[in-house]
């Protein structure tokens, strides 16, 4: 059964364990469908993985979109979407977790130092960004990251979009600052041995999301690999994305590798 709440100010889903001293999974969900803790749980549920699987809400997001809603979120990403957009949603989703994750321990009850981590779009570069600074900083090992339809590289998904919408973006130094705090490939080394899974959908685009894909791949080595989902665009849900839904046929796809691998990488955790 489901668990919702709130830690340090989080909202958060989580699918609890069946066996004590399970692995911890954390995720966190795209800007796109499914856009809540709750719709990319049922989306992404990692069904047949004993683990705890923890969803967290992202900042301007779900039950915190900023007053006006998504008309005010797009106002903001029209006015400046590395700024007003991207840099609160991953830097706050990364500081969050450090102090979300001690009362999540309280309140959930589960033990262990050693997670995985998984994302969604924007959520997958909070995920790397939690993965990189804030785990370190809160003494956990991430031993296995799953990131879907994945920002890798900030600056190529901004100029990716930008062309496809007909679009440009007028970068800053500010900007620049981001995007170089959340390129991943240039970061690849910071991972260490965590092997890394992106799956990306044939129909995203190749600029912004499926070719930093391959060059976090060429980066890591052997320690990451790119699944390619055929005829998946970018969302893993229906529109709207807000409330739990049945799985599409391509988010059943996505479950499953994202299963498999952390069954592969967490099996081996030490059981507390």
């Amino acid at each position: 059964m489901a668990i919702t709440g709130i830690a340090a100010g989080v909202p958060y889903l989580a699918l609890p364990a069946s066996t004590p001293g399970a692995p911890v999974v954390v995720g966190w969900h795209l800007l796109d469908s499914p856009r809540t803790e709750a719709a990319f749980a049922a989306a992404v549920p990692l069904d047949g993985l004993d683990a705890w699987r923890i969803y967290l809400g992202l900042p301007l997001s779900g039950s915190r979109l900023p007053e006006g809603g998504f008309e005010e979120l797009g106002r903001l990403a029209a006015e400046d979407a590395v700024l007003n957009v991207h840099r609160p949603v991953a830097y706050g989703a990364a500081e969050e977790f450090r102090a979300a994750w001690p009362e999540l321990r309280d309140q959930l009850g589960f033990t262990g130092t050693r997670i995985g981590v998984m994302g969604g779009s924007a959520g997958a570069a909070a995920a790397q960004l939690a993965a990189l600074e804030s785990a370190p900083a809160l003494g956990l090992e991430v031993g296995a990251a799953v990131l879907i339809s994945p920002v890798i590289r900030l600056r190529a998904t901004i100029t990716g979009l930008a062309r496809q919408y007909g679009m440009t973006y007028a970068w800053s130094p500010e900007s620049d600052e981001v995007a170089r705090r959340l390129d991943f490939v240039a970061r690849a080394g910071e991972f260490g041995d965590t092997p890394i899974l992106a799956v990306v959908g044939e129909l995203d685009d190749q600029e912004g999301f499926q070719g930093p894909a391959a060059e976090l791949r060429a980066a890591r080595g052997e320690s990451a690999e790119v699944a390619t989902i055929p005829g998946m665009g970018h969302a893993l849900a229906d529109e709207p994305g807000i409330e739990p839904a049945p799985q599409t046929t391509h988010a059943k796809e996505v479950d499953a590798l994202a299963t498999e691998w952390f069954r592969g990488h967490l099996g081996s955790l030490e059981r507390a």
